[in-house]
C-alpha cells in the first residue's frame, strides 16, 4: 500500500507543476482535465500526508522519553497515544481512498420509478418514493425536476422519470436502484387488511452527448395528444413524444412539457441515460460477476428493501438493517440507511483487491 500512496504523491505534486504551467493554463480542456485530477488525489495525498506525520510524532516522542523528566514523560505518552490513534484511524481510511473511484460518481441522475405488483397502491408507493427522493435531494441542496410521469386519478404515479442535479447524485443514489416492496392497509382497502405491493427504481447517470452517439437514422419518433389522468385530454395538439431506439428497443416517451420541442428534448436526455447504463451493465457482465457482488449492483429484479408500515420499520435487505423510523425515511432522512450501504459496498470491494 505504502508503495502506491507514494506514487499517488509523486502523481500529485507532479499535477501541481503542470496546473502552474503557463502553456498548460493557456489551454483550458488540458487545465481542466488536470484540476479534475488533481482534486480526485487531493483527499488521499492530505490523508497520507497526515499519516506520515502521526508516524514521525510517534519515532521522535518515543526517542525523547529516555531523556525526560517524570512531567515531560507524562506529556510525551499522552502525545504518543494520540498519534497512534490517530496513525491507526488512517490505516483504515487509506486503503478505501485508494479504490478505484466509479467514474460516474459525480455525475447527475434520471431517476426511474414504475409502479410494480398492486396496482393503485403500487402507484401510490411510488408517488411517496418520489417525494422520499425529492426531499432527501432538498436535504442536500440539489435541483430535481420531473422529465415525464404517469399519474393516477387519486394522485400515484405508474411511473415517474426526473433527474437530480448535484456534486455527487449518482455516489449515493445509486444503492437505490431495485424493488422496494411496500407492506401497509391501502387507503383503498375497506377490509383493513395488509397488502404487500412493489415498485421498481432505477437509477441512471445522465449520460453526456460526448459519452453517447446516437444516429438519427437509428430513431423512430412518433407524436401524439397528451392525456392526463383518467385519459382526459390535456390539449388537442399532438406535443407528447415517443422515440423508439431501433438497434436497442428502448422506447421513451414525455408529455410533461406543453412545447413539443421540451419534450423531446427531455425524452432524449433519458434515451441516452438508458443507452448508457445498458452499455456499463454489458461492459460488467463480460468482466466479471464484480458489479453484481458489491452492494450497489443496480439489479432492477432484486429486492432491495421493505416499508412495513404497522411495525414502523424500513428494513434493507441486502445488509440486513432495519430502522424503525418509516415516517423518517419516507420524509427524506436517508443519510443513515445510505452511510451503512456505501461502508458495506467499500468492504466488499476492498475484500476483492486484498
Amino acid at each position: 500500500m505504502l508503495s502506491k500512496l507514494t506514487a499517488v504523491a509523486d502523481k500529485y505534486r507532479e499535477l501541481e507543476a503542470l496546473l502552474s504551467d503557463p502553456t498548460v493554463m493557456a489551454d483550458m480542456a488540458r487545465w481542466q482535465r488536470y484540476t479534475r485530477e488533481h482534486a480526485a488525489l487531493t483527499p488521499i495525498v492530505t490523508a497520507y500526508e497526515a499519516y506520515r506525520k502521526a508516524e514521525e510524532t510517534v519515532a521522535e516522542d518515543k526517542e525523547m522519553l529516555a531523556e525526560a523528566d517524570a512531567e515531560m514523560k507524562e506529556l510525551l505518552l499522552e502525545e504518543i497515544a494520540a498519534a497512534e490513534a490517530e496513525r491507526e484511524r488512517l490505516a483504515k481510511e487509506l486503503p478505501i481512498l485508494l479504490l478505484p473511484r466509479d467514474p460516474n460518481d459525480d455525475k447527475n441522475v434520471i431517476v426511474e420509478i414504475r409502479g410494480g405488483v398492486g396496482g393503485e397502491e403500487a402507484a401510490l408507493f411510488a408517488a411517496s418514493l418520489f417525494r422520499m427522493y425529492a426531499r432527501y435531494a432538498e436535504r442536500q441542496g440539489w435541483r430535481t425536476e420531473i422529465l415525464s410521469s404517469n399519474e393516477t386519478e387519486i394522485g400515484g404515479f405508474k411511473e415517474i422519470s426526473f433527474l437530480v442535479t448535484g456534486a455527487g447524485a449518482y455516489s449515493k443514489l445509486k444503492y437505490e436502484s431495485g424493488t422496494h416492496r411496500v407492506q401497509r392497509i391501502p387507503v383503498t382497502e375497506s377490509g383493513g387488511r395488509i397488502h404487500t405491493s412493489a415498485v421498481t427504481v432505477a437509477v441512471l447517470p445522465e449520460a453526456e452527448d460526448v459519452e453517447v452517439t446516437i444516429d438519427p437514422n437509428d430513431l423512430r419518433i412518433d407524436t401524439y395528444c397528451a392525456s392526463g389522468a383518467g385519459g382526459q385530454y390535456v390539449n388537442r395538439t399532438e406535443t407528447a413524444i415517443r422515440i423508439t431506439h431501433l438497434p436497442t428497443g428502448i422506447v421513451v416517451q414525455c408529455q410533461d412539457e406543453k412545447s413539443q420541442l421540451k419534450n423531446k428534448e427531455k425524452a432524449m436526455k433519458v434515451l441516452r441515460a438508458r443507452i448508457y447504463d445498458r452499455a456499463q451493465q454489458e461492459q460488467a457482465d463480460a468482466v466479471a460477476a464484480d458489479r453484481r457482488s458489491q452492494v450497489g449492483s443496480g439489479d432492477r429484479s432484486e429486492r432491495i428493501r421493505t416499508y412495513n408500515f404497522p411495525q414502523g420499520r424500513v428494513t434493507d435487505h441486502r445488509i440486513g438493517l432495519t430502522l424503525y423510523k418509516i415516517d423518517a425515511v419516507l420524509d427524506g432522512e436517508l443519510e443513515e440507511l445510505l452511510a451503512a450501504l456505501i461502508t458495506a459496498d467499500q468492504a466488499e470491494r476492498l475484500k476483492q483487491v486484498q
